[in-house]
């Protein structure tokens, strides 16, 4: 099943507030709600198709397939670095 074709219905999200999954900041306050965050996609099924849509189509903003903004900037990078070695 390709990512983009994913049955969203099954989504560990889905039945969370969505505010829970776009902290205003990764530190102080919002890092508890980052946590949370990726503690909900941890147990999802659809985290890793859910992660690569993300990252297919430049989602700056919040949490994805587990994985912060950070954690997608840093993948960006090192995906980068990688590929211009």
């Amino acid at each position: 099943m390709d990512e983009h074709d994913m049955d969203w219905e099954l989504a560990a999200c889905r039945d969370h507030d969505p505010e829970l999954f776009f902290p205003l900041t990764e530190t102080g306050p919002g890092s508890a709600q980052v946590r949370a965050a990726k503690a909900i996609c941890g147990g999802c099924p659809l985290q890793r198709g859910c992660l690569q849509w993300a990252m297919d189509t430049g989602q700056e903003a919040g949490v994805w397939g587990g994985t912060s903004e950070e954690d997608r900037r840093a993948m960006r990078r090192a995906a980068r670095v990688g590929t211009a070695a």
